[in-house]
């Protein structure tokens, strides 16, 4: 049996008629740059997500870049991140000249540790990111008492948790923003590239709207030195369709994490993924702990079986961030996490048959 980390052609399969006919009517209406396709998504997405105002850019990168521009980080400024997270959540920091600060992770759930968070604030601290990795979400309300203690900004990193909730209240409304991509293979994602913001703060929403667009909020008036970061209009009306069909890929989601759960727990070398007490999970990636990971890999591929590491190089161990002088052993529950760490097929595709074959085929290879 062959079973893939993810499937999109599948996917796409799964809904075509509704995409073809989407992407016709932008053909027809010649609307490719923003425009009231993005406009109809961003409305869409922010009442999907108990937001007031979305900012659709083109990656998830240029959501959290345009981010932290519109709350003026710069130069000289520090920004609190988590070591164990994709390159992008620091990049757009190092984007605004501002430094990335790492903090390292909780060993259970993967997310940033906030008992760790305030040895880490110093006088240029401007804001602290949380990331609700693998479509968990951090422990947004300890992270936020935190930053509101120090005067700073919460930014939450939500590539990957779109519809997550904590304790009743959606990933992305925690903070005073919430930074959304939708790379093909995430929960929602574009046929492209794609990203958004999401905010209740007015000033700020109208500030992104015109960063995004070269600093202009009227065409050839140029009130800030933005960028071109403008969602495209097929992406919108793409991600509108999906958007429909979200909440129930993610139940289907939740079901294929707990099927996971129950043929794996008998196996005492795997470490399962266990949910923060008040989370809603989306498990945009199912990711175990286990011995020997590269040789099960391997023997997992051997037998048909697709998987990934997110991520096998902790973000302050990266030639690109050498200078700032961490070590080996300064974040040990991120560095352990590298060398542990396997992401299963997950998604809405993948049966309980292909679940229960690759759980046979890890509890064969520990055996």
């Amino acid at each position: 049996m062959k079973v893939n980390f993810l499937d999109l052609k599948a996917q796409y399969l799964s809904i075509k008629p509704e995409i073809d006919a989407a992407i016709q009517n932008v053909l027809d209406k010649t609307a490719f740059a923003a425009g009231p396709f993005v406009k109809e998504f961003e409305e869409n997405f922010a009442k999907a997500q108990g937001a007031k105002f979305c900012v659709g850019v083109n990656s998830g990168t240029a959501a959290l870049h345009i981010a932290f521009m519109a709350l003026d980080i710069k130069q000289g400024d520090e920004i609190i991140v988590p070591a164990n997270t994709f390159f992008a959540t620091p990049e757009s920091v190092s984007l605004t000249g501002a430094t990335p600060v790492f903090v390292d992770n909780e060993e259970q759930f993967y997310n940033i540790d906030p008992s760790k968070i305030e040895s880490a604030i110093t006088p240029k601290t401007k804001a602290i990111v949380a990331v609700n990795l693998y479509g968990q979400p951090a422990q947004l309300d300890t992270i936020k008492a935190i930053a509101e203690k120090h005067n700073l900004f919460l930014i939450e990193d939500c590539a990957q948790s779109h519809l997550a909730t904590y304790k009743g209240k959606s990933t992305g409304t925690y903070g005073i923003m919430g930074c959304f991509s939708f790379y093909p293979g995430k929960n929602l994602g574009a046929y492209g590239e794609g990203g958004a913001v999401i905010t209740d703060n007015e000033l700020l929403y109208k500030k992104m709207m015109a960063l995004r667009d070269h600093g202009s909020s009227k065409k050839y008036f140029h009130d800030y030195i933005g960028h071109n970061y403008r969602l495209e209009g097929i992406q919108g009306a793409i991600l509108n369709v999906k958007l429909k069909h979200l909440s129930s890929w993610t139940e289907t989601r939740r079901k294929n994490a707990a099927c996971y759960k129950q043929y794996l727990s008998g196996i005492k070398e795997v470490i399962l993924p266990e949910e923060i007490d008040g989370a809603y999970s989306v498990y945009h990636l199912f990711v175990v702990r286990v011995p020997r990971r590269d040789a099960l890999i391997q023997f997992l591929q051997d037998n048909g079986i697709y998987t990934g590491i997110h991520y096998p190089i902790p973000c302050h161990q990266q030639k690109a961030y050498a200078f700032l002088g961490y070590k080996e052993g300064s974040f040990p529950v991120s560095e352990k996490y590298a060398n542990e760490i396997i992401s299963l097929p997950m998604s809405e595709q993948v049966t309980e048959e292909e679940i229960q074959y690759v759980c046979q085929k890890i509890s064969e290879f520990y055996r």
